[in-house]
């Protein structure tokens, strides 16, 4: 779920300093009182209002430690981590699969399981402790709801010329979300071949590629798009403030709708400069009420198993996840294939 540019916020610090540049082994560095964040947008609110603003306002309340913030795509903070290996200059990492295996393979990712990881399934988190999940979600679509009086049902649907210039998702390879197109098409169609050559067909109506699966909802409530890729926690959040924005989730001809979970994956960052801090930070994101909380303020669901929220948001999202079929992608072997994967989506769409 990227943006074009990453994007800095000082999310609970009143200073307007700049990120460290100092090495992550000077005491200076170790000892500040602050902890730096490389995530995957989704998670912040569009008016701060979003379950990242609530846990780090109350994380620096209760540790005096100040969360510093840096937002780009799922892709790109990986990518930016790994630029910085040498130097680090962040403590803690979250992004989604693909790119938390991505992270893991090249060494990014130290081990760690916070207070509370025990109660994670083990399918959302490593099983050497580099990672754990804490906000699970799932792929899905929009729609505007306004223009379209009920959601599309099938992919094939899709290439219907009322959608020429009216359709868009974001580009697999740098957006988690673009990504887990090509992911679930592969899965829907039965095979690499046939989704490549049903998304070579779909680009007649595709708008272009877009580096930010987040800017896509509010074309969609605008009406400027008709159908866009998105997430349910990130499109959930966003529908309190975009009335016309509907989840819906694509399915083959004649078969169910289907979807995938596609949680936001946390890691301590490898030679971390606040890496006790960085500790906190994930122990906190695990808590019972910050869990408690990833639905009633931030719109998804709690990534441990023993939290099971009753919230009005809780109930909606399990409503909305009503009859959709959950299949597990192999995660490890799509990181290994995402480079070949890629590139033939981009030789099949001319992209």
């Amino acid at each position: 779920m990227p943006r074009n540019t990453l994007k800095i916020a000082i999310v609970v610090s009143l200073l307007a300093t700049p990120l460290l540049s100092a090495c992550g082994g000077s005491s200076a560095a170790a000892d500040e009182k602050a902890v730096t964040v490389y995530s995957a947008d989704g998670l912040k609110g569009e008016n701060n209002d979003g379950w990242y603003d609530k846990v780090f306002a109350d994380f620096t309340r209760q540790t005096g430690i100040k969360v510093k913030y840096v937002e780009g795509g799922s892709g790109e903070v990986v990518q930016r981590a790994l630029r910085e290996k040498s130097n680090p200059q962040a403590d803690v990492l979250v992004t989604l699969p693909p790119f938390v295996q991505q992270a893991d393979s090249k060494g990014l990712l130290q081990k760690y399981r916070p207070a509370g990881s025990a109660q994670v399934a083990a399918a959302d988190k490593a099983a050497d402790g580099t990672w754990t999940s804490v906000v699970d979600n799932y792929f899905g679509f929009v729609y505007d709801k306004k223009e379209l009086k009920q959601a599309p049902t099938t992919w094939q649907e899709l290439l219907d010329g009322r959608y020429k210039n009216k359709l868009q998702y974001s580009t697999p390879g740098v957006a988690g979300d673009g990504t887990a197109v090509l992911i679930k098409a592969i899965h829907d169609f039965g095979g690499e071949k046939q989704a490549l050559e049903y998304l070579g067909r779909l680009q007649a109506n595709n708008v272009g590629p877009s580096a930010s699966t987040g800017k896509l909802a509010p074309k969609v409530d605008k009406g400027e798009l008709l159908v866009a890729n998105g997430d349910v926690q990130m499109n959930y959040a966003q529908s309190k403030t975009m009335p016309n924005l509907g989840i819906w989730f694509p399915a083959a001809e004649g078969g169910k709708p289907t979807t995938f979970a596609l949680p936001y994956a946390a890691g301590l960052l490898t030679g971390a400069p606040h890496s006790e801090n960085g500790r906190k930070l994930l122990d906190f994101m695990l808590a019972r009420r910050q869990q408690e909380e990833a639905s009633s303020i931030g719109g998804g669901f709690s990534a441990r198993t023993d939290v099971k929220a009753t919230d009005a948001n809780a109930t909606a999202l399990a409503g909305l996840m009503d009859g959709v079929d959950v299949f597990t992608p192999d995660w490890n072997g799509i990181e290994k294939n995402l480079t070949s994967y890629v590139e033939a989506w981009k030789s099949a769409t001319g992209s």
